[in-house]
């Protein structure tokens, strides 16, 4: 028993340090959040971005697989004499769950095959006791599917149909196609897709001065789509408007079709 409380310290301690590679990760994060701002060139973005989300799922990875390790541990019935060998297989089985979540995309099917390949070594259970350990292994994988889900890694068909029956008009019509119902503000997305604009550089793009400018430019604000870095400072494109633009190079791809 003292061998396992002892155990038991060494993985709480293990957890402890991961804790704290997570702080120094999301400082660093936050210096590069900083210095991207200041850097506003949008490839040095996107660069940003894709390295701020593989820094985030390996450090969520990093606590799955930590999860998986304790959880069997102390879920799984101790005295068996397969215990050790099905310990291996359910391990092997979730991690593969969690290298489609480090990998930041979780297709449908292979979670199915997943699922599919537990529910046969179930069936395969030689002891009436297994049921204790199965449960532990089942909860282990809707935990893992409900953060995969959490984090948009994983989506199913049937996720697809209820995020269509979720969509707010008013909230879309507002946000969205308000916004970019109008030539000038289209205009002054695109431009500062690739670089940051000042307000005079934006009215030689748009042919607008002024006030008129102004209430284009406002509009995308309230939107969310551009940002001014400070107090009467340059425009540029947030996340979100870079994303709408993209859907938008999609949709004029199906209107090509």
């Amino acid at each position: 028993m003292a061998h396992e409380d002892k155990n038991y310290q060494q993985k709480d301690l293990k957890r402890d340090q991961s804790v704290l590679e997570i702080k120094q990760k999301l400082e660093l994060i936050h210096k590069d959040v900083k210095r991207m701002i200041e850097n506003s060139n949008q490839e040095y973005l996107n660069l940003m971005l894709e390295n701020l989300k593989k820094d985030f799922l390996n450090c969520i990875t990093g606590y799955a697989s930590a999860d998986i390790e304790k959880s069997l541990e102390r879920g799984m019935v101790d005295k068996c004499p397969m215990r050790d060998t099905c310990k291996s297989k359910f391990t092997g089985l979730l991690e593969e769950n969690t290298n489609l979540l480090r990998c930041g995309n979780a297709p449908e099917e292979s979670i199915k095959d997943n699922k599919t390949v537990l529910n046969g070594l179930k069936e395969e259970a030689p002891f009436q006791k297994c049921e204790a350990c199965f449960s532990e292994v089942y909860d282990l994988f809707d935990r893992q599917v409900k953060l995969m889900r959490s984090l948009q890694v994983y989506r199913s068909s049937g996720d697809k149909k209820e995020d269509i029956k979720e969509i707010s008009d008013e909230k879309i019509v507002k946000d969205v196609l308000e916004p970019l119902s109008n030539r000038q503000r289209l205009q002054i997305l695109r431009s500062t897709a690739t670089q940051t604009r000042t307000f005079s550089s934006l009215s030689e793009i748009t042919g607008l001065r002024g006030g008129n400018l102004l209430f284009h430019i406002q509009k995308l604000l309230d939107g969310g789509m551009i940002i001014q870095r400070h107090e009467r400072g340059d425009y540029m494109i947030t996340q979100k408007g870079y994303k709408l633009l993209n859907l938008l190079v999609e949709a004029k791809k199906v209107l090509n079709e």
